[in-house]
């Protein structure tokens, strides 16, 4: 049995947008919670290591703002609903990891795929200055899941795959994420599309994750975007 798609997560997956993120954050919190900004800034975005160890610590987005960044639960909610709108803003540039383009143009024959929690808009954009849009056939951003079904919910995998495959059954699908969330969303939309599907989920490693401290594990650990090369030709 063959992929029938691969689905990727974009932020810590295909490009390292954590300057960008960092920048945004900042943005946020001097609207939201002035009293975080300045010299009162999360020490969490004072480095990109620091951020990092955060933003894989930290279950969900909201647990991120509150636990780490010290957002109260109003706050984190206010914050939560300008992410888009910022993302959309902010023109610090985000770089592919080295090699990705190479992983998705040998395996350019297989439709792609993406759900992510950061802006549609903002994806196609990266995706069509860097020339590898051809192959992602659908794109689910934040801005088209409800706010109660982001991931690990698979609402925007679901939209994905019917977006490719339509109503398709007995799917091989690979789902590949630099988060834990990202392979619990892996499990629950196999769970979603029923016994005749497989969701393969492939841990993105690369990104300084560290898979093994997960409580729910993944099929495959990429340590480098070279180990995706592997990974992926099992399947192709």
């Amino acid at each position: 049995m063959k992929l029938d798609a691969i689905l990727w997560d974009y932020d810590g997956t295909l490009v390292n947008s954590v300057p960008k993120n960092i920048d945004i954050t900042k943005t946020i919190l001097s609207i939201v919670a002035p009293h975080l900004s300045n010299e009162n800034l999360p020490k969490y975005l004072l480095s990109e290591d620091l951020y990092h160890e955060a933003n894989h610590g930290a279950k969900n987005w909201q647990e991120l703002y509150v636990d780490y960044y010290g957002l109260t639960h109003e706050e984190m909610l206010v914050a939560g609903g300008m992410w888009a709108e910022h993302q959309e803003k902010n023109q610090t540039e985000v770089a592919l990891f080295k090699g990705i383009q190479g992983v998705i143009e040998q395996f350019s024959n297989i439709p792609h795929g993406i759900c992510s929690q950061n802006s549609q808009n903002n994806i196609r954009r990266v995706l069509e200055n860097h020339g590898i849009n051809s192959p992602f056939k659908s794109v689910v951003g934040y801005d088209d899941v409800p706010d109660g079904n982001q991931k690990p919910n698979p609402f925007g995998g679901i939209k994905c795959v019917e977006s490719i495959l339509g109503s398709k059954n007995d799917q091989l699908l690979m789902y590949i994420g630099d988060h834990e969330a990202d392979t619990q969303f892996a499990r629950n939309l196999q769970r979603e599309l029923g016994t005749g599907a497989k969701v393969i989920s492939v841990a993105a490693a690369y990104s300084r994750s560290e898979p093994e401290g997960w409580v729910t594990k993944p099929d495959y650990v990429a340590h480098k975007v070279e180990d995706l090369l592997q990974i992926i030709g099992k399947y192709a």
